[in-house]
């Protein structure tokens, strides 16, 4: 279901050419990055990376381990840099936090109901209190998709205030949970919303629903930050969460951000990969590029 079109012009959003959208995003698939400019690439990506574990068998243990994957993706010698952020859910920032002090990463939490937002919002409230109070410094807010979908756009402007509003000087990234919102209009107008609403970040998905990040959808959110951005003078984040699995990949979406936003936006304070198995394949092709030849993956743990 699409919004009325009366609320979509309330909010001021310009429609998306879904065709030219996506001619324009597979143009991003035929850059070629070789050599030294690549390999600085793959480094920028682990930084940018929020190394992410959010099922329901993760233990203290588990937690551990990606933390000290996060703090020393590989061995000294291939000078890779740490990850951005370790992101877990809301019982498991206190571990985290632990085992991160001294790194410079903060731990971002998936608080307000993850992953389906169909909590009471005061239950959301409290949950994402709690983690900032154990050392969330980031907090990964999913809408009600359903709230959107009905039309009641007010619902998903004033919880998204609320909960910034209850963040403290915790960052705010907004997910939408792309694949569940239809068309890219509706992606543009909740772009539109959240930013305006005052989201430090907005993120395609929660990993949990498939389609997930695209670049399609990703070059649709980019457009809206540009034009935010050109509107307001403020800066928001984006971060692809969700489908992002290989370095070739990841690199597209760099030249997509580059292209589109400009190299202030190549930076982890303005640009977030949700990633849980994106990591392995980015050091493979660090440890290629440093060494010429390719490791067994053996070597390379996911956490």
């Amino acid at each position: 279901m699409t919004p009325p079109a009366s609320l979509t012009t309330r909010f001021a959003v310009p429609a998306v050419d879904e065709v030219g959208a996506r001619a324009r995003a597979a143009k991003f698939t035929k850059r070629s990055i070789k050599k030294e400019a690549k390999l600085a690439g793959l480094k920028t990506i682990v930084s940018m990376m929020d190394l992410t574990t959010l099922e329901g068998a993760d233990t203290p243990g588990k937690v551990a381990q990606l933390c000290r994957k996060a703090r020393q993706p590989m061995t000294p010698r291939y000078h890779c840099p740490p990850c951005a952020a370790v992101c877990v859910y809301p019982n498991m920032v206190a571990e985290a936090k632990a085992q991160l002090v001294g790194s410079g990463l903060v731990v971002a939490s998936v608080a307000t109901g993850f992953p389906s937002g169909q909590y009471p919002l005061d239950i959301r409230l409290a949950d994402m209190r709690e983690a900032v109070a154990v050392g969330a410094a980031e907090i990964d807010m999913v809408i009600s998709r359903g709230a959107f979908l009905a039309g009641d756009l007010a619902r998903v402007r004033d919880e998204i205030v609320a909960v910034k509003a209850a963040c403290g000087d915790a960052h705010l990234k907004v997910i939408f949970e792309t694949g569940e919102l239809q068309t890219y209009d509706n992606v543009r107008l909740v772009s539109q919303i959240a930013m305006k609403a005052g989201a430090d970040f907005i993120k395609t998905s929660t990993g949990k629903v498939s389609p997930a990040a695209t670049l399609p959808v990703t070059l649709v959110m980019l457009e809206a930050v540009r034009d935010f951005y050109f509107a307001t003078g403020a800066r928001v984040g984006v971060k692809p969460a969700g489908g992002i699995r290989t370095a070739k990949e990841a690199l597209q979406y760099l030249v997509m951000v580059k292209e589109t936003l400009g190299d202030d936006w190549l930076t982890p304070d303005l640009f977030r990969f949700g990633a849980s198995s994106l990591l392995r394949d980015v050091e493979l092709q660090i440890a290629k590029l440093t060494d010429g030849n390719y490791q067994s993956g053996d070597y390379f743990s996911l956490g």
